[in-house]
This record gives structure tokens, C-alpha cells and sequence, in this order.
């Protein structure tokens, strides 16, 4: 007969040995309730805050991926310092635009499996299979996107097998691609599209790679009201963070500013940004 748990501070057998690396199938099978896709909804129509624009590039040394700051619930700002940029593990991380709370939990239980694979197999996944893991999420997502409350992800890391910075983008049903170069999602992403497209070169340094997401942020802000530029009085300046073959790092409020005020001082003499040489 199975003893009986209940009060005495110890966990079902279960839960001591998952029969799976995925966390997610672990939750699935003992509590599928806790599953974002899950959800019971109210009916009608849900207002609910929204992330907006994300932008990543890739140089030689690994990938830059950053964020604004605004979220928004129809055409009203909901939140002006909203972070949107969360590391997944030590080499990568996702930048989320759509349904605020269900992203960022969304990228929770990204990092919870994450973790839990590391534990169980003691080893960690290659950055293909951790893109993978992550189309699954946003593919069980589908019914709460059927009804707007869609989570539109970029993930980014430094692939140790390629030595390379790598992106990856998504669709509302899961589906994944690779992006070379650069990439954005999101209200914005149209606009920060065209910036970096003129902008970007694969040569770029660190320093150079910074600089084009933020002026692509730029970009997005001046063209799409979702889209938050740097709010220079209320200190608010986009997250930017930087991954290479030494790990995840996110650039310290005192670089993003100095960052965000050389890109605002220059368009105060070029209110449309830098130009891209004609041939």
C-alpha cells in the first residue's frame, strides 16, 4: 500500500523521480492547470498590458538583444518601465513582445525547464534544442492567442558548437526560424526592421552592435506610438544585453544611458537618423 504524504512534509514518489527531462511534461502530467495554455478565461473581449518591440543583431564576437520599455493596453500606455529582455540561462536569452503577463511567465517556466533538463540529463541543451523547447511553449499557447492573447518571443545565444551568436524568431503557432544578421518582433519591429537593415554590417564590434539596436529602437519609437524611446527625465533608457562564449551579461543603467543619450544628442542634429551610403 503507498504510504500516505499528506502532512508529513515529504513529496510523492513521484515528484522525486520525473520520468522525463521536460519540465513542462513533468507539470503537464501532475498539475496541467499551471500551464499557461491552461487557462480558463472570461468571455468577451480581454484588455490585458501589451509588450512591444524587440530587436536583436549578431556580431563576429555573439548576439546583442534589446528591448523598449513601454507596454501598452489599447491606446493607452499601461507601463513605461516594463522589462522585457530576461536571460534563459547563462548563453542565451528572450526579449518578449505580446501579452505581457503571460510572457513573462512564460519565459519563468522557460528557465524552470531549462534547469530542470541541466538537473536530470547533467548536461546542458545545444541553443537549437533550447529554440525548440521554446517553439513548444508558445505552441501550447495557441488557444489564449486564438483569442488574443498571442506571445510573440525572439530568443538569442552564443552556440558554443558554431562558435557563434545565433537568433532565432516566432509565429503565434510555434513556428521557428533562424534570422541571420538581425531581426525584431513586435508593434515596432516594421520600423526597427528598415533601421537595421540600412545600418547593419557583419563586422560590426560589440560596441557598434549596441549602438544599431538602440538606433533601431529609435526608429520604432519615432514611427510606432506603442514603441517607447529613451525617456531621458524619467530615466527610463531600453534594456540591452550582450551574449558571448563568456556568458549572458546586461549592460548596467549606466551604459544603456550613456548609450541612449549619444544616440539622442545625435539626432538632435539628425532628427531621421544616419545615412546608408547609396551604392
Amino acid at each position: 500500500m503507498e504510504a500516505n504524504t499528506r502532512g508529513t512534509g515529504r513529496l510523492p514518489a513521484a515528484f522525486l523521480t520525473p520520468g522525463s527531462s521536460s519540465f513542462m511534461d513533468f507539470l503537464g502530467a501532475h498539475s496541467p492547470e499551471l500551464l499557461p495554455g491552461n487557462r480558463k478565461l472570461p468571455e468577451g473581449i480581454i484588455e490585458a498590458p501589451h509588450g512591444t518591440t524587440i530587436v536583436a543583431a549578431t556580431f563576429p564576437d555573439g548576439v546583442v538583444l534589446a528591448g523598449d520599455r513601454r507596454a501598452t493596453m489599447g491606446n493607452m500606455i499601461a507601463q513605461r518601465d516594463i522589462e522585457k529582455v530576461f536571460p534563459a540561462d547563462e548563453y542565451s536569452a528572450v526579449g518578449i513582445a505580446g501579452t505581457a503577463g503571460l510572457a513573462v511567465e512564460m519565459v519563468k517556466l522557460f528557465q524552470l525547464e531549462l534547469e530542470h533538463f541541466e538537473k536530470v540529463e547533467g548536461a546542458t541543451l545545444s541553443l537549437e534544442g533550447k529554440a525548440n523547447r521554446l517553439s513548444t511553449m508558445i505552441r501550447s499557447n495557441l488557444g489564449m492567442a486564438m483569442q488574443g492573447l498571442a506571445v510573440v518571443p525572439l530568443f538569442a545565444g552564443w552556440d558554443e558548437g558554431k562558435e557563434k551568436g545565433r537568433i532565432f524568431s516566432y509565429d503565434v503557432t510555434g513556428g521557428r526560424s533562424e534570422e541571420h544578421g538581425f531581426a525584431a518582433t513586435g508593434s515596432g519591429s516594421i520600423f526597427a526592421r528598415g533601421s537595421m537593415k540600412k545600418l547593419y554590417r557583419p563586422d560590426l564590434t560589440e560596441e557598434q552592435a549596441t549602438t544599431l539596436v538602440v538606433q533601431a529602437l529609435y526608429d520604432a519609437a519615432d514611427d510606432d506610438s506603442a514603441t517607447g524611446g529613451p525617456d531621458l527625465y524619467r530615466r527610463i533608457f531600453p534594456i540591452i544585453t550582450v551574449i558571448t562564449d563568456e556568458g549572458f551579461r546586461r549592460l548596467s543603467e549606466e551604459e544603456s544611458s550613456a548609450l541612449a543619450r549619444s544616440v539622442t544628442e545625435r539626432r538632435m542634429e539628425e532628427p531621421d537618423g544616419p545615412r546608408a551610403a547609396l551604392l
